[in-house]
C-alpha cells in the first residue's frame, strides 16, 4: 500500500539575523516569524507525514494556542510526528521538497540540509531531495516578505 501526502508551510519575514530551514541555521538579514522556530520546511513535511498518513496536520498535533510549543524546535515537532506515522507501521519511500525563497540562496545548503532531514527522520540520504525557487521579485516571495516551502512524500506500508 502506497500513500502521498502534500505539505505547505508559509512564514512572514521580518528583520532579523537568520533562518531556519530544513534543520539548517542559514545566516540573513531576515528571520521567519512564528509561534515556534519557524522553520518552514520541516513543517511542510511534518504536514505531508501526517497527511499521508490520515493522521491530522502540524496545527492539531502541536496547536499554537499551547504555551509548550512556543518556540519549539521543529525538528523536534517532525521527530515526534514521524514516531506516530511509524507505529502504524509506515515507512518513507522518498520526499521531494521546494523551498521558495527570494533570498538566502538554499543551494549552498542542501547538502546540510538533506543531511539534517535525514537524521531526523533516521532515513537514507538519498531518499530525500531539496529545490530552491526564488519569486522572481513578484509576490510576497520576490519581496522577501515571506519564505515558503512544499513537500510531496511517498508513504508505503513496511516490508
Amino acid at each position: 500500500m502506497f500513500r502521498i501526502g502534500l505539505g505547505h508551510d508559509t512564514h512572514r519575514l521580518g528583520p532579523g539575523d537568520g533562518l531556519v530551514i530544513g534543520g539548517v541555521r542559514i545566516p540573513h538579514d531576515r528571520s521567519a516569524i512564528g509561534h515556534s522556530d519557524a522553520d518552514v520546511l520541516l513543517h511542510a513535511i511534518t504536514d505531508a507525514l501526517l497527511g499521508a498518513a490520515a493522521m491530522g496536520d502540524i496545527g492539531e498535533m502541536f496547536p499554537d494556542t499551547d504555551p509548550a510549543n512556543k518556540g519549539r524546535d521543529s525538528a523536534d515537532m517532525l521527530h515526534r510526528a514521524w514516531a506516530k506515522v511509524t507505529v502504524a507501521g509506515l515507512r518513507i519511500v522518498n520526499l521531494d521538497c521546494v523551498v521558495f525563497a527570494q533570498r538566502p540562496k538554499i543551494l549552498p545548503h542542501r547538502a546540510a540540509i538533506r543531511r539534517r532531514i535525514a537524521e531526523i527522520l533516521r532515513i537514507e540520504e538519498e531518499t530525500v531531495w531539496l529545490k530552491a525557487k526564488t519569486g522572481e521579485g513578484v509576490g510576497p516571495i520576490g519581496e522577501e516578505l515571506a519564505v515558503a516551502a512544499e513537500c510531496v512524500v511517498l508513504i508505503e506500508r513496511g516490508t
